[in-house]
C-alpha cells in the first residue's frame, strides 16, 4: 500500500475510496439489522421471564444465548466495519508513513472475513435451536389437543419474531462478509 511519492496514486486513491464508501455501507447495514434483532432479543428476554410463559424451554433459552453471542460478534464486525472506513481515509494521505501497509490492510480484511464467518456459525446454531424447540412445541403429541386448553403449546408471535432477529443477524454478518470479501478482492488485484 505504501508508495515513495508523495502523492498517492489514481489506483491507491480508487481503493482508499473503495475502503470509504464499502465501509460506511457495511457499518450502516450491520448497525440497522444489528439494532433492530437486540431490541426483539432484548424484548423476549423480558417476557419470556413471565410465570407461566411458553417460553421458559431449555433449548430457547441455548438458542437466545446463541443468538446474543451473535449480536456481540456483530458489535466487532460493526467496529471492523468503522476501521475500514478509517483505513481509507488513511491511504489517502498525502505522507506516505501515513498510509497502512498492504499486508496489515490484508489482515484486518481477514479478521473482518473470520468475524463474520464465526459470527454466522454461531447466530444459526442459535436459529436451530430455537426452530427446533418451535417444532418440537408444534408437532409433539399433546399440542393437537392440548392447544386449545394449554397455552404453553402455542407458538406466540414473539416466538416468531426471535426467529426474523436470527435471520437479519445472519443477514448483517452475511453484509459484513460481502464487504470483507469485495475489499479484500479489489486490493489484491
Amino acid at each position: 500500500m505504501s508508495q515513495n511519492s508523495e502523492t498517492p496514486s489514481t489506483n491507491l486513491l480508487a481503493i482508499a475510496k473503495h475502503f470509504r464508501l464499502a465501509g460506511w455501507i457495511s457499518l450502516w447495514i450491520q448497525l440497522v439489522l444489528g439494532v433492530i434483532s437486540g431490541i426483539i432479543v432484548l424484548l423476549f428476554a423480558i417476557f419470556s421471564q413471565r410465570s407461566g410463559s411458553p417460553n421458559n424451554n431449555p433449548g430457547t433459552g441455548f438458542g437466545v444465548f446463541l443468538a446474543i453471542c451473535g449480536l456481540v460478534v456483530l458489535g466487532v464486525g460493526i467496529y471492523l466495519a468503522y476501521r475500514y472506513t478509517t483505513i481509507g481515509k488513511k491511504l489517502q494521505s498525502p505522507n506516505p508513513s501515513n498510509r497502512p501497509r498492504k499486508l496489515e490492510t490484508v489482515q484486518v480484511l481477514r479478521l473482518g472475513l473470520w468475524v463474520n464467518l464465526g459470527g454466522i456459525l454461531v447466530t444459526l446454531l442459535g436459529a436451530q435451536a430455537i426452530v427446533g424447540t418451535l417444532v418440537a412445541r408444534s408437532i409433539s403429541p399433546q399440542a393437537v389437543t392440548t392447544q386449545l386448553f394449554d397455552p404453553t403449546r402455542i407458538i406466540s408471535g414473539l416466538d416468531m419474531l426471535v426467529v426474523q432477529a436470527n435471520t437479519n443477524t445472519i443477514s448483517a454478518h452475511f453484509a459484513g462478509l460481502l464487504v470483507s470479501l469485495f475489499l479484500l478482492n479489489r486490493i489484491t488485484k
